[in-house]
């Protein structure tokens, strides 16, 4: 099945829908006057990835790997990158082009055993980042009571 993201004027997909696999987007474009691109559903990162053994993993077949990721509501196609980006989700974050996916100015300290088991993780928080650039990440646990990510 055919997957194809509908964009607006300024490249934003509006909406996401499935096809025929004989469908392709010049048709689709031409028949209905809006401007749609073909996505890969298995597609992350500029990787594809496949069902096997019961687990999403790294697809064998790595030339099925198309736009870098599957398009989404809200992403932007890049025609020069001929990817789809997700949206910005911090105004420091940097596009890797690689991957067409957005990584922090600094990388998250690495959880030691004590804290990933106790349901620990490390949050990005921006402001923070804007205050002192070399500081962003917080370290955050699970709160049932509140159903909430928390500072420590």
């Amino acid at each position: 099945m055919a997957h194809f993201a509908l964009l607006d004027k300024n490249n934003i997909v509006q909406a996401v829908f499935y096809g025929r696999d004989e469908d392709n987007e010049i048709d689709i474009s031409l028949r209905t006057g809006e401007t749609y691109k073909q996505t890969s559903y298995n597609t992350k990162g500029g990787k594809y990835y496949e069902w096997r053994d019961g687990l999403y993993q790294l697809g064998l077949n790595q030339s099925k790997a198309f736009r870098k990721n599957y398009a989404g509501l809200g992403y932007t196609y890049d025609a020069n990158l001929d990817a789809f980006i997700p949206p910005k989700p911090f105004s420091s974050w940097i596009l890797n082009t690689e991957t067409c996916g957005w990584e922090p100015p600094i990388f998250p300290p690495i959880l030691t055993k004590e804290e990933f088991d106790d349901s620990k993780k490390y949050k990005w928080n921006e402001e923070l980042y804007q205050i002192d650039n070399s500081k962003g990440w917080q370290l955050t646990q699970f709160k049932k009571e509140t159903n909430n990510w928390e500072v420590i």
